[in-house]
């Protein structure tokens, strides 16, 4: 599918069927965040991959809204230096994700991004080093409405493109 298609496309997931991931796709997918671009050419991201049921429970309790980490296929844990640094690391680790989660989406896999509220729980759960942060954890799987991934985008929904941009100045 074209990248404009799948940007068109692509909506959040939170629903999942019971099939498993492949290691090939899920590797593809971690591969488009790898190779997504980051200030400097940092990479500032590690990302833990999670197929554990247990684990993929316990991790949706963490958030307010990570219920659907408990039903997914694989989740993926960005982890990054602290944000506190300096402001593009989470810009970059956005990236990674939004290039994984497009790449899922060409792969027919369904995608959301999950806030953790309670990252030291998520650091002593997935024993990652303290000088790493959890923060943003993507949850996989095949939809379980597969017709989701070829229906038409909703009417509205979206902002038109003249509320959200300007040319030159502001309001133009």
């Amino acid at each position: 599918m074209e990248v404009s298609q799948v940007i068109k496309m692509k909506r959040a997931v939170r629903e999942f069927s019971d099939e498993p991931i492949p290691e090939e796709q899920l590797a593809q997918v971690i591969n488009a965040g790898r190779r997504a671009q980051s200030a400097k050419n940092r990479q500032a991201w590690h990302f833990i991959v999670v197929r554990d049921r247990e684990i993929l429970a316990e991790l949706s309790q963490l958030g307010r809204f990570a219920k659907q980490l408990a039903g997914a296929a694989a989740a993926i844990v960005i982890l990054t230096p602290d944000p506190a640094e300096r402001w593009s690391i989470m810009f970059d680790a956005g990236q990674a994700a939004a290039y994984m989660q497009l790449t899922a989406w060409d792969l027919g896999i369904g995608s959301c991004p999950v806030t953790l509220y309670e990252p030291e729980r998520a650091r002593d759960l997935l024993g990652f080093p303290a000088d790493l942060h959890a923060r943003a954890v993507l949850s996989l799987g095949y939809p379980e409405d597969s017709s989701t991934l070829t229906a038409t985008p909703h009417a509205g929904g979206r902002k038109s493109l003249s509320e959200v941009s300007s040319y030159e100045r502001w309001g133009s």
